[in-house]
Order: C-alpha cells, then sequence, then structure tokens
C-alpha cells in the first residue's frame, strides 16, 4: 500500500505537499474531495486518529461564512460528520495516511518526513 493524501487539487497547501513527495520520490495514491466526497465511515476513520477540533479547517472562507449555530455544530462528532461529508473544503489539507495507518493533518516538512522514515 502506498500513502493516500486526501485534499482538494488546486489548494496551495495541496500544492506543496506534492511537490514535497515529488521531491522525496515518494509514491502516492491522490484523492481529489472535489471528485470523491468523503463519507462518514472516512471521517470517523480520520477521528479515530484525530480529534475533531484538528480535523475541521478553521483558517478558510467556507467557516469563516459560517453562522455561530454552524459552527458550533462542527464541535460535535455526531453534528460535524455531515457537514464536513457535505463541505469537503472544511477539512483540514491535507490528510496523509501513511503505509503503518498513521496519519498526519496539514503540510509540515518534518512532521511529514518522519512518517516517511
Amino acid at each position: 500500500m502506498s500513502i493516500k493524501v486526501y485534499g482538494i487539487k488546486n489548494c496551495n497547501t495541496m500544492k506543496k505537499t506534492f511537490d514535497f513527495l515529488a521531491e522525496k520520490g515518494v509514491e502516492y495514491d491522490f484523492i481529489d474531495y472535489k471528485k470523491q466526497k468523503p463519507d462518514a465511515a472516512l471521517l470517523e476513520g480520520f477521528l479515530e486518529k484525530t480529534d475533531l477540533a484538528s480535523l475541521v479547517n478553521k483558517k478558510g472562507t467556507t467557516y469563516r461564512k459560517m453562522s455561530d449555530e454552524q459552527k458550533s455544530a462542527l464541535e460535535n462528532e455526531e453534528t460535524a460528520i455531515p457537514i464536513l461529508e457535505e463541505n469537503s473544503s472544511m477539512i483540514k489539507r491535507p490528510v496523509i495516511v501513511y503505509k503503518d495507518g498513521s496519519l498526519s493533518l496539514g503540510f509540515d516538512a518534518e512532521v511529514i518526513e518522519g512518517h516517511l522514515k
């Protein structure tokens, strides 16, 4: 199994990730949320390895445009998962799942390289 990289192709953070992985000669499968929406099972799998606050991208435009009520719904797994399924741009990018099953969120060259060893 190669590593899996989840995100949105045209995101600048994703482009940095793709460049970094190419530079390191790392093979990966890319899953584009715009072509393959994340489902509840995938999100629940992520949440077995990270917490909801880390998974939700609170820096993006989509989050900033939400009402306070919608934002508070993102603080509870049960109500957050359907929102993240429909608004995949609200998931931190990239989510990288490594061969050992661990994952990392966001682009951090040192963290990613540590997982590749």
